[in-house]
């Protein structure tokens, strides 16, 4: 049976961020609040958990996760490498809705999807949601609703979509209307947007040479192996809300 906790009282609060520590330590699915919508989220590095929570929402592997993290070294600790940009872009907007496309480092144990490689990182501006990610570490984690409906901006919305398959749900009360994050891709030579979102391309080039998805063949700099956000079945600049990642 699946626990629910108002984590807008500090009581529940705390309890509420120990019991959703435990359950993703045990291989079971949370519902967390974000900085944009809530989210369903399972320990990266349990491929069955990551496989639950794709089922859950009526996902196949041709639509891999992306995973959020409570710190910056968490995030550098699954990639490859920053690149020449990551780092300055990480300082400058995170935590917040920018999602960062990264080879993946080839030592890590896991299997969120279709991946080709890549991970898709945000850290979010949501205290509740740092506070689960510093103890759990990185969690995959998508919008807490099924396919095709709306994302959840409440933990009741979340619950009536998910129902007993999540362990813990948190309620930290309605998440604000805000847009989905920006993605750009940093696994080719110039970053490229893969969706508009809450953080506008003239900002990003206030910190790297950023170039537009539509911009891509002018500027010759087509990643090798693209993330299954860009194109395809997955996530596109005018993609639906409910391909956010993390649900933002």
């Amino acid at each position: 049976m699946s626990a629910r906790y108002d984590c807008r009282n500090q009581v529940e609060r705390a309890a509420g961020v120990e019991a959703a520590v435990g359950a993703s330590r045990a291989g079971d699915l949370i519902v967390l609040p974000t900085d944009t919508v809530y989210g369903v989220g399972a320990d990266a590095f349990i491929p069955a958990a990551v496989r639950t929570m794709l089922a859950a929402k009526g996902r196949g592997r041709n639509m891999p996760s992306p995973v959020l993290v409570g710190t910056t070294r968490a995030a550098a600790a699954l990639v490859e490498d920053l690149g020449a940009f990551g780092q300055d872009l990480i300082d400058e907007f995170w935590p917040g809705p920018l999602t960062l496309v990264f080879r993946a480092s080839p030592t890590l144990l896991w299997d969120l999807g279709d991946t080709k490689g890549t991970v898709a990182l945000r850290m979010p501006l949501h205290q509740i949601a740092l506070d689960v990610l510093k103890q759990t570490g990185p969690l995959a984690v998508s919008s807490a609703n099924r396919t095709g409906q709306p994302p959840a901006t409440t933990a009741d919305e979340a619950q009536q979509q998910l129902g007993e398959t999540v362990s813990v749900y948190l309620d930290g009360g309605p998440c604000v209307d805000n847009p989905p994050s920006t993605i750009l891709d940093l696994t080719g030579t110039i970053p490229t947007l893969l969706r508009a979102g809450a953080i506008s391309v003239d900002r990003l080039r206030t910190v790297a040479s950023v170039v537009a998805d539509n911009e891509r063949l002018a500027a010759e700099a087509k990643p090798a192996a693209p993330h299954p956000l860009e194109g395809g079945p997955g996530v596109k600049p005018d993609a639906p809300a409910d391909d956010r990642p993390s649900g933002g």
